[in-house]
This record gives structure tokens, sequence and C-alpha cells, in this order.
């Protein structure tokens, strides 16, 4: 096959180190990219595979997780090299025996995430776009963050879905959050955190000693309280996890109403991706928010 050939090829000249695919294993659970576990009999690596317009998407990722490697708070998978061929654009990642939540304290992934969370930049945003799930995120770096919040999150998602044809209430109501996010989120202080920016339980697990793992990033620096909320979306994390976070990093009152405000941006972000069946949704969120302040 001559993805494998190329990519053994590449992960060669960025290792210094010879390797040729001799097997490889699909891997499920993703449903955006192919992964596969690949060996040359003593070396392994993660591949995710994917069409040549998803090369920037992989550079996006493997630069999203070295922000997060190179603040020493929580391991990531390593990159190590990205590219395409005339078929298929590719991102090779180191392989980490993983296992969700059997091996590991979710105390342990609570004051990590913390340690993360105090690591902050000048602005919101980033150096780069990149993606959540399959949508383009924008990330212009911005000294103001409900602007932020408004233009680049719940703004371009709203004008998203009406692109995709979600118009009538849906975006009534968007238009009268997005004058009032103001007053929803008046008085509160928010610092530019490093985020995961796409952190539900489908993107940690722990490795072959415990420790927590983070990976499939969409990074950006942004209110920290973005990552807590989305962990609370589909499903939640251990308690034990909430209890070591706020132990280390307690969060400031009004987060109940904030939260709703930042899950709203992944509800609208699945509506645009999966249809309507996040329409209702969205729209209920909206309501709530509108009569916190009418």
């Amino acid at each position: 096959m001559q993805v494998w050939h190329d990519i053994s090829a590449q992960i060669s000249a960025a290792t210094n180190s010879q390797f040729t695919v001799t097997e490889s294993y699909p891997i499920g659970g993703g449903c955006i990219n192919q992964a596969f576990r690949i060996v040359d009999g003593l070396q392994r690596y993660f591949v995710k595979l994917n069409t040549p317009s998803s090369l920037a998407m992989f550079a996006a990722e493997a630069d999203g997780l070295m922000e997060i490697h190179q603040s020493h708070t929580l391991r990531v998978p390593l990159p190590v090299c990205y590219g395409q061929n005339g078929d298929t654009a590719w991102l090779v990642l180191e392989y980490l025996d993983m296992n969700h939540g059997t091996r590991g304290k979710a105390s342990d992934l609570g004051v990590q995430l913390a340690a993360m969370h105090r690591i902050t930049a000048r602005q919101f945003g980033w150096t780069r776009h990149n993606t959540i799930g399959q949508t383009p995120q924008i990330n212009t770096l911005s000294s103001d963050w409900i602007d932020f919040w408004r233009t680049q999150r719940l703004g371009y998602q709203l004008g998203l879905a009406k692109v995709n044809g979600f118009n009538g209430k849906l975006q009534t109501l968007g238009e009268r959050l997005l004058i009032d996010l103001d007053k929803i989120l008046a008085g509160m202080s928010s610092a530019p955190s490093l985020l995961h920016g796409d952190l539900w339980s489908g993107n940690y697990a722990y490795d072959e000693r415990g420790n927590p793992v983070l990976f499939d990033p969409a990074v950006y620096y942004g209110d920290r309280e973005t990552d807590i909320a989305m962990t609370e979306l589909f499903g939640g994390f251990a308690t034990d996890f909430y209890s070591a976070y706020r132990h280390e990093y307690p969060l400031d009152s009004g987060y109940n109403i904030r939260k709703i405000v930042y899950n709203l941006y992944h509800i609208l972000n699945h509506l645009n991706l999966f249809g309507s069946s996040y329409h209702h949704q969205a729209e209920q969120m909206m309501n709530v928010l509108l009569a916190e302040i009418h």
C-alpha cells in the first residue's frame, strides 16, 4: 500500500531511525479519521488518515499537542510527523497503551488540568486557526474575552447554522444573545488559559502507569471554565475530578450560567455537523440564558 511506504519514509526521516510498516491494525472509536497502529516488529506508532485536504487540520493538531506538552502539565501523545501524498493525508503520533479510567485516578486529571489552566498567554485565541471536530475554529488573537466569544465562537457557529438552513427562531434568539452577551458574562474575571478546547470523556485516558493523557485537542487560550463546562456536557467526568480541580483552582460564582454560554458553542457545532437533532437543545439553552437578564 503506497501510503504505508510514504509514511514509513517520513517516519524514518523524522526520527533518524529506519522504520518500515510491516503490520497495520485498525483502531475504532473515531468518526472523522481512520486510525491505525502501525508496527515494524520493534517500533510502533499511532496514525490518523484522511483526505489530502485534511493536512492543515493534522498540522494544527500536532501544534496543539506540542503546546500542551510544552506546558509540562499533562501528558499527550507526541507528534512524530504529518504529511500527504496524492491520495491521503496523515498524522503520526507516539503510540501509548491507554485505558479509559481503569488504571488511573480522576483526581490526578483534575489536579493536572488545573495546572495546565494556570499556563496563560497575553491574549485570547492562538497563533493559528484549527478545527473543532471538522468545523474550522477561528483563533484570531483578541484582548477582549467577551468579544472573542461573541464573534469567533457563537457568532461564527450561528453564521454556519444560517448557511446550513437553520433560520427562524434559532437566529432570532441567537442575535439577541449576542447583543446581550456582555450582561450574561458581566463581572467575570477571565485569563487567557491554555485550553484543550474539546474536553469530553472521549478525549482523555490513562497510560500504562495510570497517568492522565489528553488527545484530539482543539487548543487555544481562553476562559478555563470553557474546558470545565464541556466536561459536563456529554455525561460528565468522575466526581473526584471536579473535587480535585476545584480544590486546586476554585471556580468563580456564576459558573452555572456561564457554562451554558460555553456549551452552547459545542451544541451549535453539533447542530452544524450532525443536523437537526441538536436544534431544540440549542434554542432551549438560548432561552435559559436570555431569561437570566430579561
